[in-house]
């Protein structure tokens, strides 16, 4: 098929399943965002030991977390999440077959723009890096939320605020999450402008523009998940 054999169509695919990985993103840090908000309000911690969604004194946090478990939200994020997904291991796979066209020469650049950044001839093993961290990252809370209400599997975890604090509540796995979160950062402020790039979003007013705005919202994502880490470190 033309959108797999074309290199116009195999960028269009990593487009597209770029823009799932941001809607990803930056769904889950704004929800993630929110413990640190109920830690000036005097909420953190707030989780009542009921079955409702959206129990009244619940922290924001809390709230949050019941929002992700409504049943459109149930199904919008394991479609976004296998977009992200696909977007890396696609990512790489395209990686494997250039680098088996072009030997020595890894990766090839259209622009100056693209040649001048670090992160875009890097964008591979970021790649790997955010892939490896990501199932580090599903032990801690998808494995202890999520899996135990869609397949049974062990006891959910009601309370996300002890989840936070007992993952990093460890100085070595804060550190190691604030590295990924350094990763998605370098990941994102190159992909942000080469996905709109893709589409024809590449003329000289707004390639720039296009740029600053990837950048201000790489660094937003960042921080809000770094935010979240180091607060729960604090709170533990």
């Amino acid at each position: 098929m033309f959108i797999f054999n074309s290199s116009i169509g195999k960028k269009f695919i990593q487009s597209v399943s770029g823009a799932f990985l941001i809607i990803f993103l930056l769904l889950h840090a704004t929800i993630n965002f929110f413990s640190v908000i109920d830690s000036f309000t005097g909420k953190f911690g707030n989780a009542l030991e009921d079955d409702k969604l959206f129990t009244a004194g619940d922290g924001l946090f809390k709230l949050g977390c019941d929002f992700m478990s409504t049943p459109i939200i149930s199904i919008m994020v394991p479609v976004l999440a296998l977009g992200f997904l696909v977007h890396i291991a696609y990512g790489i796979w395209l990686s494997v077959l250039n680098i088996k066209a072009r030997g020595p020469q890894k990766y090839e650049v259209a622009s100056k723009a693209a040649a001048d950044s670090w992160s875009a001839k890097n964008m591979v093993v970021l790649g790997i890096v955010i892939l490896g961290f990501i199932a580090f990252h599903l032990t801690h809370f998808w494995a202890k939320m999520q899996l135990p209400e869609l397949f049974g599997v062990g006891v959910a975890e009601n309370d996300p605020y002890a989840l936070l604090m007992a993952t990093f509540g460890n100085p070595v796995v804060l550190v190691l999450y604030i590295v990924w979160f350094v990763a998605v950062w370098l990941h994102l402020i190159h992909g942000f402008w080469s996905m709109f790039q893709t589409v024809g979003w590449n003329g000289q007013t707004w390639f720039k523009r296009v740029k600053v705005i990837g950048i201000v919202v790489a660094t937003l994502v960042c921080l809000m998940f770094v935010a979240t880490a180091v607060n729960a470190f604090i709170q533990a």
